[in-house]
């Protein structure tokens, strides 16, 4: 279970995004994990996380993705630029994928 609850009265969503990514163990936070530190629904991390890569990107930092692979066969999703987990692999058609992780970059 979350032991941290949701954020504190008066922090925004992408200031708590910001504030689990910063706290990260390596190699990152699935957009599940931080659902779970943030207390929103998981489906709504990508739309949050594409506003906090501009917000981070206008103060000079980076957010990094790394990227989902297919437990299947292997293939890396090196050029998608969503931040969704992929339904299928496009090389096997497997759909058994490891989500992409994230976490701030220098």
């Amino acid at each position: 279970m979350n032991d941290r609850g949701p954020p504190a009265r008066g922090t925004t969503v992408r200031g708590a995004l910001e504030a689990a990514l910063a706290a990260a163990p390596e190699p990152g936070l699935t957009a599940r994990e931080l659902s779970a530190a943030v207390g929103i629904p998981e489906k709504d991390v990508a739309e949050h996380l594409v506003h906090l890569e501009k917000s981070l990107k206008a103060l000079g930092g980076k957010l990094e993705v790394l990227p989902a692979e297919c437990l299947a066969c292997g293939f890396v999703f090196r050029d998608r630029k969503r931040f969704t987990r992929p339904g299928a692999c496009p090389e096997c058609r497997a759909t058994r994928i490891d989500p992409p992780a994230f976490r701030l970059g220098p």
